[in-house]
């Protein structure tokens, strides 16, 4: 997880080895899917202030690929076309979960890439099954997660039983609701359904460009049809070898090292926020925090579930910081308990899109692979890394523990490892929570022909188009011409990462206002949290 990759690289931190490229073009035809041929796309207009090209269209598709005349569903497609007079063809673009909305991501990337290289593409965002504008779209339980929630910490056997209960309940609401869809909402539907959008877009070949869940849902497709993969790039890469439950056990430990990280950082600003320079005394005070409002919810609204799903989003993006340290030092110093209730209301609570994206959350990660059923296995593991990470393991627990209620059959996890890719390119920082820095190492491994660029010092989750221009120029580089850097050792470059950022200046109505870079704020609001 904190592994020196520079010392790994043995490389220069900008844009460091022997570069390969991949023609502009690539060959090979390839054999259609079993879907059936499918009509052009009708593209209309859906322009924003901030997207004033982007188009949206439906495309229909088996609810299940082995049936290709059966119960069709609608997925909702997102496109900012291309403007040069030579395309390199489509870019899809998928912003993790399992559950997030990739629509605007296309509008996002489109603006963000340099127009030179934005220009060659067609970049097409796409809701999966069971998500946003596709339909039908899942929401199982709404209010699920509405305030106050039991307190996540099972200290006792009756919180045990009450959070134990909403699992039960969630799980069985869902499979009641969604009997006939849910045997359908995994990864490998989402990954047929991929390929039918490339069929409908008449393209041989696609580009893509995965954050978080993406890289897995990446790595699934290129498992499945390596020989239709022309560019690929994995942004914060998911360890494909310990999906999910135990992948969900080591996120544990890597929130609890980078909320330490925050908490260090707030130490670093005593003068700002006035809770000390020992980060360990500040931890202190964060967590009798936490247990004074177990007992009386700030606002009515945050106990101590809620204030961990408040602070949980700066293990993503240390942007967020400023907000979440004043938080924090306004409840502490001024038992002003506002600031942490917006704060909640900004970071943590969960709306309408939210309990659709938990509905897929759940519904893919639960068929996708194994978890176990017998709840004391649950109870062991977890307490075991509570002991060594407390910060967000329970809270994590409770969130997937609808799994060991789950109404389908799993599946196995897919085998990713591949040898009939062309070169491709993986971003990872070496202090990613969400997807610790094992798992870009392990996909550098299992995926012949990768290359592997490493945000050196870097915590936050979705890293390129984030502000860290020698990540940029990587990216850019291989999306033009195929462009890769070669190195020796676990990484082929290395990028120092951006500083962490300021304090909120004085007289600012919010910390919000001083967040480190626009283009890192307006990724993560589209990435979101809990991938």
């Amino acid at each position: 997880m904190r592994k020196r990759a520079a010392a790994l690289c043995g490389a220069a931190v900008v844009m460091a080895g022997t570069f390969t490229a991949v023609p502009a073009e690539a060959s090979a035809p390839s054999t259609e899917t079993t879907t059936p041929r499918t009509a052009k796309l009708t593209w209309k207009s859906c322009a924003t202030e901030d997207h004033p090209t982007l188009q949206c269209a439906s495309l229909k598709v088996p609810l299940d690929h082995r049936r290709p005349h059966g119960e069709k569903i609608t997925l909702a497609l997102s496109r900012v076309p291309h403007t040069a007079r030579t395309s390199q063809g489509p870019l899809l673009v998928n912003p993790g979960g399992p559950g997030g909305s990739g629509l605007t991501l296309a509008g996002f990337v489109a603006s963000s890439l340099p127009p030179k290289v934005a220009a060659q593409y067609d970049v097409v965002g796409f809701d999966p099954r069971g998500v946003g504008a596709s339909k039908p779209a899942l929401d199982c339980k709404p209010g699920h997660f509405a305030p106050v929630r039991p307190d996540s910490l099972p200290a006792t056997p009756a919180i045990e039983r009450a959070n134990l209960a909403r699992a039960r309940s969630f799980a069985a609401v869902c499979g009641k609701k969604y009997a006939h869809l849910l045997p359908y909402i995994d990864t490998t539907g989402a990954v047929r359904d991929m390929d039918a959008i490339r069929q409908a877009l008449g393209a041989k070949k696609i580009n893509y460009l995965g954050y978080s869940y993406g890289t897995y849902l990446g790595a699934v497709y290129a498992k499945f049809f390596p020989e239709r993969v022309r560019r690929l790039v994995l942004d914060s890469v998911v360890d494909p070898t310990d999906v999910w439950y135990e992948a969900n056990l080591n996120q544990d430990v890597a929130f609890n090292d980078r909320h330490r990280a925050f908490l260090a950082w707030v130490a670093e600003h005593d003068t700002t926020y006035r809770l000390g320079t020992d980060p360990e005394k500040i931890e202190a005070t964060w967590y009798a925090m936490r247990t004074a409002l177990a007992k009386k919810p700030a606002g009515g609204t945050v106990g101590a579930s809620e204030l961990e799903d408040t602070f949980i989003p700066g293990g993503y993006y240390n942007g967020y910081w400023p907000n979440l340290a004043e938080a924090f030092a306004a409840y502490v110093n001024d038992k002003d308990p506002e600031p942490l209730v917006e704060a909640y209301e900004d970071f943590g609570a969960v709306d309408a899109s939210g309990d659709n994206g938990y509905s897929v959350y759940t519904s893919v990660q639960c068929r996708d692979a194994h978890w176990p059923r017998d709840w004391r296995q649950w109870r062991k593991d977890n307490w075991a890394v509570y002991e060594k990470a407390p910060f967000m393991t329970w809270n994590n627990a409770w969130y997937n523990a609808p799994c060991a209620f789950w109404p389908t059959d799993s599946l196995r996890p897919v085998d990713v490892a591949n040898g009939k890719l062309p070169p491709i390119l993986l971003f990872q920082a070496t202090g990613d929570a969400a997807t610790p820095y094992e798992g870009g190492v392990t996909v550098h491994r299992l995926l012949a022909r990768s290359s592997l660029v490493v945000e050196e010092g870097g915590g936050n989750h979705g890293i390129t188009l984030s502000g860290n221009a020698c990540l940029d120029r990587h990216l850019a580089a291989y999306l033009t011409d195929g462009t890769v850097p070669r190195g020796h050792g676990e990484a082929d470059a290395v990028c120092e990462a951006l500083p962490d950022p300021k304090p909120a200046a004085a007289g600012t109505a919010s910390a919000k206002a001083a967040s480190a870079p626009s283009n890192g704020s307006a990724l993560h609001g589209l990435l979101g949290f809990r991938h």
